[in-house]
């Protein structure tokens, strides 16, 4: 069970259109703490982004829309570096070797990618749609989602998420009262 972090105040205004779907939620979320694995099998925990909003997009290689959404979500990868937002694509392989040859043959290069073959984002959030992404501020609450196919490249989607990021950065340095 979640239990509420904070009230997140007002949410981020002039969402895109092409973000209708995404929730800021009313109240951060405390999770529980789980473990993946990265591409070499080596255990990543959301800790080890502390200090940044975590867009963590939950994908599969049998999911058509993943595999459409993921060079998109590259893309904003790369505009966004630089900034304190780290996107972290987790898939939901239940074959972990098959994560790699994938990646390699659709030319992605998301080589922070994680691996949830044992399906522990479920102790977060359902696992049930794919592909969906879960925002979590710097101090690891969620504080967003948004369920089913984006297109990370639309206009205006990197300045929101710029936006959405400062917000959570200031509440997360006491720099804004909630």
């Amino acid at each position: 069970m979640q239990q509420k972090a904070y009230h997140t105040g007002e949410p981020v205004p002039n969402k895109p259109m092409f973000m209708r779907g995404f929730v800021e939620m009313q109240y951060a979320r405390k999770v529980a703490d789980v473990t993946f694995a990265d591409l070499q099998g080596n255990p990543k925990t959301l800790d080890e982004y502390k200090g940044r909003v975590v867009l963590l997009n939950l994908w599969a290689s049998w999911c058509p829309p993943c595999i459409r959404e993921m060079p998109t979500l590259a893309k904003l990868r790369n505009k966004l570096q630089g900034s304190n937002i780290q996107i972290v694509p987790l898939s939901i392989d239940e074959d972990p070797a098959a994560v790699a040859p994938f990646l390699a043959k659709h030319e992605l290069k998301l080589d922070n990618t994680w691996i949830d073959s044992k399906k522990e984002i479920e102790k977060i959030m359902p696992a049930n749609v794919v592909p969906a992404t879960y925002v979590f501020d710097p101090n690891g609450n969620l504080v967003g989602f948004i369920r089913g196919y984006l297109d990370w490249d639309d206009p205006g989607i990197d300045d929101y998420l710029l936006r959405f990021a400062a917000k959570y950065q200031a509440i997360a340095e006491g720099k804004t009262s909630q």
